[in-house]
């Protein structure tokens, strides 16, 4: 398993994920046989794990990024003789 989730991107996810487990747990304790609050607290809680791990199966399945993969480049400057001068 790869890494496919940048930084700020897993930073974002992390806090919007934390953000939706308060609100959804606040609506449950108002209204607890509601269903909508427990479906945002399952992706919210899915959201804060895809950003700790920083892993996203939807990412993989597009075939997307965002992540800094520096194994991805097509040469390496540094592997070039330099000439000293």
């Amino acid at each position: 398993m790869r890494k496919n989730v940048g930084l700020s991107d897993a930073l974002i996810r992390i806090t919007l994920g934390l953000a939706g487990l308060s609100y959804s747990t606040a609506k449950m304790v108002r209204c607890p046989h509601r269903t909508s609050p427990m479906i945002i607290a399952i992706l919210s809680a899915m959201k804060v794990a895809e950003g700790i791990i920083r892993f996203c199966p939807m990412l993989t399945m597009l075939g997307v990024s965002t992540a800094n993969n520096r194994d991805k480049r097509p040469y390496r400057i540094s592997s070039y003789p330099r000439r000293c001068r």
